[in-house]
Parts: C-alpha cells; sequence; structure tokens
C-alpha cells in the first residue's frame, strides 16, 4: 500500500524527491530548485508529498492546498517503478486523504496514442474528467513561453461555477501572476 508523507528538505529522502522531479519534469514544467526549496521548507499552502510503499520511495507529489479545491502540481513515479500500479495506488490514496475535489493539469493531447493520451486515460480512469476551458500554463521561468494545456479534475462539483477561481486561484498562489 502507498503511504504520503508530507517532507521538508531536511528529510533524508527529499534528495529523491529533487531527482525524480529533474528526471520525470522538463525545466519548463517545474520551478527552479531554490523556488521548489523555499515552497517546501515555508509556503503553508505547499505540500512536498514522498510516496513509499513499505518504506521504500516509489514516487512523489506536490500539491496546494487550498480551500475550495486541492491542485496536483507534480506526480510522478520512479522510472524503474513505473507500470506496476504506483501511480493509480498514490492517486487513490491522495484522493481519499483530501476529502475535497482535486484539480491538474494536462499536456494538450497531441497524436492518438502519445504519451498526452496515455496520461489522460490515466486519470479519466481514476475519476478525473477533462475540462472544456481555455488554459494555459504560465511559465516557471523569465523569459519562458506559456504552455497550452488542460485541466482535469477530480469528483463532480459545480465546474462552471468555480472554473473562473480555480484558474485565477492558480495563477495567483501557484504561479505569482
Amino acid at each position: 500500500m502507498i503511504h504520503i508523507s508530507d517532507i521538508k528538505t531536511t528529510h533524508p529522502r527529499y534528495p529523491f524527491v529533487e531527482a525524480l522531479l529533474h528526471s520525470a519534469f522538463p525545466a519548463e514544467e517545474r520551478r527552479d530548485d531554490v523556488q521548489q526549496r523555499n515552497n517546501t521548507n515555508h509556503n503553508p499552502k505547499f505540500h512536498c508529498g514522498l510516496l513509499t510503499e513499505n518504506g521504500n520511495p516509489v514516487g512523489l507529489v506536490t500539491y496546494w492546498d487550498f480551500t475550495d479545491f486541492v491542485y496536483i502540481e507534480h506526480l510522478a513515479i520512479h522510472e524503474s517503478m513505473r507500470n506496476a500500479g504506483y501511480g493509480g495506488q498514490a492517486l487513490k490514496e491522495f484522493i481519499k486523504q483530501t476529502n475535497r475535489p482535486v484539480v491538474l493539469e494536462v499536456e494538450m493531447p497531441r497524436t492518438k496514442g502519445d504519451i498526452t493520451h496515455r496520461r489522460i486515460a490515466f486519470y479519466r480512469r481514476h475519476g478525473f474528467s477533462l475540462r472544456k476551458m481555455a488554459y494555459k500554463q504560465p511559465p516557471y521561468r523569465e523569459g519562458d513561453e506559456w504552455l497550452p494545456m488542460k485541466l482535469m479534475s477530480s469528483k463532480r462539483f459545480k465546474w462552471l461555477n468555480i472554473a473562473d477561481t480555480v484558474r485565477s486561484t492558480i495563477y495567483r498562489e501557484v504561479y505569482g501572476i
């Protein structure tokens, strides 16, 4: 069973998390290490979750805890452990612990059957819905481009009533816009 532990940079497994962020996400899809560490240690809305099974690290989940929803910024399983069900277990456990709607970004679907489609299908299998609203991920670094993305959300909630709030909260709190 997957266990999620909220950790700080002083945790002995934090280097595992940081290395996994680097290997699983290109630079334009994550903040620099100094900002990541600062959020991990000092931002009460930000959480760095270490995913373990029987005490062994298998992945990470970083997320933002807001009043009306929780935003998953990054979810990754270590490359050597992918396709073994850990991602689904982690997502199921995360949703169970959260007890609020969960929102996340996914890359725009490209060619049918590519990784973008498989990722969206994975989240759909776990109860997420792809939202049709226009959305772009703001850049993490000055000079980078805005990335066309889509939002997905768990649980059925009055999305149309909250969509603009979700987007503006993410832009303001996560990306500082």
